[in-house]
């Protein structure tokens, strides 16, 4: 074993977690063969440099993150998660299941609400989620789709089975650090990349675009897609320059669009043009000032009348956040036997519902346990691990819980799966989770080969999130075949329109709110 690997045995048993490339001891499993080989060949000199060059890669390109408010390049780790292709095929099924199934959850709680009325969910479920959105209520989407981008994060736990952690069909971010970490890997660990067969990311942005247009208000043939942005001061902001440049379409704010007659244009140097579909990076809370907040400058009004009225699609669809909700998350299990008459091919993580009596004083009796979260909480933020919690911590959590039950719920303490990560002068054991991303046309839902596995980089936390310090690998999902089909879209829809500049219109930059979103 490489000086790289001293002591990594003994760390990964102490962790007490199911290590992804060694099984008990130092032998690498069959999938992590070449990654094991390349690795045993390299010195920590030859390591620590290749991921400064990542690092000064990513940093030229702006692929970073502000982290306490320091701008600094995406941590990617220079060992992958590799994942075999049958453990995949397990995932991909699973994740299009649970598409399928949150896309009729939400036609079902925005129309007939057959779902409550046959006592699957109760009504105040749905109606009291901080992100069920009345005004949407009763009108069908442009297209027929309101989840056109999903993403469903997945952990491992202690014996390596694969459990759904959580659901984001909202405003799924993180696409780009898959897109371009698979780039930086390339060069990054070339001698383990160029000997096995992994299957591709670059197809995203065609697939993506093609599910957009696809879902395009009737009548048009020719649609025109843009990409909404909060502006340059989002943290996400790389992202979305980088998704609408991949595409072919335009990037634009609020205040590009204006609404006229139930139709959306973009003002432009060559005049108004017609918007037929909005991928939205911003909150649905922010998006229209005439149907939710008032003192949005990030939106554009009259865009929800414009999508109830069938002059434009909004991807995601507004409203689709009841689905995030964690507390709804517990009944996705449910759903799925209920609309799709199937099993659940992946299983939630247990799952306890403090508005229930006998859960929340389960749950009281045992805060010290338990990781308790917000049901609308997101990047970590809210959540309170109790064994790493002071008691003054769990104290005012206790309160909390106790004053608005329907807002928390409570997991297990999973010891998520482990991957070697490069910390100081050797590979250390450090916790994963993995962000699959699914592309729902209204026919097909296409799921990343791969996804945004977040790692985790200070030894035994759980806290995976960049926000929170963590970084991120790229994800290798291996191929049974060195030939993979040839991707057919339809035409148009890889047709990269001419550039239009969007007319430049003054405003103050800094008071747009755009931290504040995805």
């Amino acid at each position: 074993m490489s000086e790289l690997f001293r002591d990594y045995s003994e760390a990964a048993a102490r962790s007490g977690a199911y290590d992804e490339m060694f099984a008990p001891g130092t032998i690498a499993r069959k999938s992590y063969g070449q990654v094991d080989g390349a690795l045993r060949e390299l010195s920590l000199a030859d390591v620590s440099a290749r991921a400064e060059s990542m690092a000064r890669t990513f940093l030229d390109r702006g692929v970073t993150f502000d982290y306490a408010g320091e701008e600094r390049p995406f941590p990617l780790d220079i060992v992958p998660r590799v994942i075999p292709a049958d453990e995949w095929d397990v995932l991909e099924r699973g994740v299009k299941q649970r598409v399928r199934a949150l896309e009729a959850f939400l036609d079902d709680v925005y129309g007939r609400m057959a779902v409550v009325a046959d006592g699957v969910v109760p009504r105040a479920l749905v109606t009291t989620s901080a992100h069920f959105h009345r005004a949407v209520h009763g009108f069908e989407p442009a297209g027929g789709v309101r989840v056109h981008v999903s993403g469903i994060d997945v952990v491992r736990d202690a014996a390596g089975t694969f459990r759904v952690l959580e659901d984001n069909v909202r405003v799924p971010s993180g696409v780009s650090y898959v897109l371009e970490n698979r780039r930086a890997m390339a060069k990054g660990l070339p001698e383990a990349f160029g000997q096995q067969h992994i299957r591709p990311v670059e197809e995203y942005p065609r697939r993506l675009l093609s599910a957009l247009r696809k879902t395009a208000p009737s009548g048009v043939d020719d649609p025109t897609v843009v990409v909404l942005t909060p502006g340059v001061f989002n943290s996400a902001y790389f992202e979305h320059t980088l998704l609408a440049g991949l595409m072919g379409v335009e990037l634009v704010e609020g205040r590009d669009l204006i609404c006229r007659g139930n139709r959306v244009y973009m003002r432009t140097t060559a005049g108004e043009q017609r918007v037929d579909v909005i991928y939205k990076r911003i909150d649905d809370e922010f998006l229209d000032p005439l149907q939710f907040r008032s003192d949005s400058m990030l939106g554009c009004p009259g865009l929800v009348n414009a999508a109830r009225a069938g002059g434009v699609t909004i991807a995601n669809a507004v409203g689709n956040g009841v689905a995030d909700d964690k507390l709804v998350y517990s009944y996705v299990p449910d759903l799925i036997r209920y609309y799709l008459h199937e099993e659940p091919v992946i299983a939630n993580v247990e799952t306890f519902r403090l508005e229930e009596k006998e859960a929340r004083e389960q749950v009281l009796d045992r805060l010290e346990e338990l990781v308790v979260k917000p049901v609308d909480g997101s990047g970590g933020k809210g959540l309170v691990i109790g064994p790493d919690a002071s008691r003054d911590e769990l104290d005012a959590l206790r309160k909390r819980v106790l004053s608005d039950p329907r807002g928390w719920i409570a997991q297990p303490v999973l010891q998520l799966s482990t991957v070697p990560t490069l910390s100081g002068d050797r590979f250390g054991p450090r916790h994963v989770d993995l962000r699959p991303f699914a592309v729902n046309d209204g026919d097909d839902v296409w799921v990343l080969p791969g996804g945004l596995t977040r790692v985790a980089l200070k030894e035994g936390s759980l806290i995976v999130n960049s926000s929170q310090g963590g970084g991120s690998k790229d994800t290798w999902v291996l191929s049974d075949s060195p030939q993979l089909p040839a991707v057919e879209l339809p035409r148009s829809s890889i047709t990269v329109r001419e550039q239009v500049s969007v007319w430049p219109v003054e405003s103050n930059w800094r008071d747009r709110q755009s931290d504040q979103q995805q």
